[in-house]
């Protein structure tokens, strides 16, 4: 990870705890004295954000770490894994702060606002706003997605505060204490957004689609070396945030020596990793007909038949070979067709049909980046 990258995730995340921890307790204190489960458990969030941030450091911390030998791709999933115990604190503070509010409900005990408490309201959703702002903008600089997501939970977090506001407010003005009910609606939403969390963890543990603008400026990339005649099959292996490496299809002209690819290949990797710190370790090769009119017609025919069937997302890597032949191509089938084995049998049939003196080569592939 880079080191000033680091740095400002963790200053940014120290500045949000201190932040975070002195609203808690401010606000705690006075929903105490208030006798205000609302402010108890928008106290409690705020702890709970606190918390996040102190796990998100050490977090940090430890997917810096430099790759060994036992873990050669580096430790940047732990962010992942910490990412998941704050998702289990937030849903645990969200929990408990609605067991509570129910028992205010069912047992309703009389709050009492005053103006410090309005105040410290005030206060903290002003608080909230800029920290907001602040912590969200320095995570789109940085890229980091955990310091984006705080800053929009903050921003939420102000909006719930307000509702808090509003309760005290019409209670103090009509004696209609709405409190525990607002409470309820706000654990609701602590819960909610842990739940979210927990989603977005288990997905960057289990790994997720390659974000579409990535991947299609990555191939656009590789297709700026002149040899290139297509770029497919971009598989990124994520290691932690902003740290991939994977592998790509190119096709080039059939005519081109191992030395000719190899330069080719090597120029690939350099211009990516420059660009986009992406490394591509492997880099695979179809090859392009050059000297064959037929092979073009051939193709042609038998696109025709791949894109008669629904779902053909893609057909790449042709090959027309004349001497041995051998005709070689891949297939890409949406992830939503539920009979794939069918359509890649019938699509060979066909073919097969079509072209009875060549053996044909179908290799369908994973539709895993745009």
């Amino acid at each position: 990870m880079n080191k000033k990258r680091e740095k400002t995730v963790i200053k940014t995340s120290a500045i949000s705890i201190i932040a975070n921890t002195v609203l808690a307790g401010f606000k705690a204190f006075v929903g105490l004295l208030a006798n205000s489960i609302a402010i108890v458990s928008d106290a409690i969030n705020n702890l709970s954000d606190a918390l996040s941030s102190i796990i998100t450091i050490v977090g940090t911390k430890l997917a810096g770490k430099a790759p060994d030998k036992k873990h050669p791709y580096g430790y940047g999933r732990v962010e992942y894994m910490t990412s998941l115990a704050v998702s289990g604190i937030v849903l645990y503070a969200g929990i408990t702060a609605l067991v509570e509010s129910v028992k205010k409900i069912i047992q309703p005990e009389t709050p009492n606002y005053s103006t410090v408490t309005i105040i410290i309201l005030v206060a903290g959703i002003l608080v909230k706003f800029a920290l907001g702002l602040y912590v969200k903008r320095v995570g789109r600089d940085v890229r980091s997605d955990s310091l984006v997501a705080s800053g929009a939970d903050a921003f939420n977090d102000a909006i719930l505060s307000i509702s808090v506001l509003a309760s005290a407010i019409i209670y103090m003005i009509f004696h209609v204490s709405l409190e525990a009910y607002v409470g309820v609606i706000v654990s609701i939403y602590i819960i909610k957004v842990g739940i979210d969390l927990i989603k977005g963890s288990v997905d960057n543990i289990l790994g997720v689609r390659v974000e579409s603008g990535l991947s299609k400026k990555i191939k656009k990339e590789v297709l700026k070396v002149d040899e290139v005649q297509g770029a497919f099959d971009l598989v990124l292996n994520d290691y932690g945030p902003d740290k991939f490496s994977g592998s790509i299809h190119i096709e080039v002209a059939d005519d081109l020596t191992v030395a000719d690819i190899d330069k080719i290949s090597r120029k690939i990797t350099k211009n990516v990793l420059k660009k986009y710190g992406v490394i591509l370790h492997t880099i695979g090769v179809y090859s392009v007909n050059t000297d064959s009119k037929k092979s073009a017609k051939v193709k042609e025919e038998i696109r025709e038949i791949v894109f008669s069937h629904e779902g053909i997302l893609e057909m790449h890597g042709f090959y027309y070979d004349e001497i041995d032949k051998i005709i070689s191509f891949d297939i890409i089938i949406d992830f939503e067709v539920k009979e794939k084995e069918k359509v890649y049998v019938d699509i060979y049939n066909e073919v097969k049909t079509r072209y009875q003196d060549f053996e044909i080569e179908i290799t369908s592939d994973v539709d895993v980046s745009d």
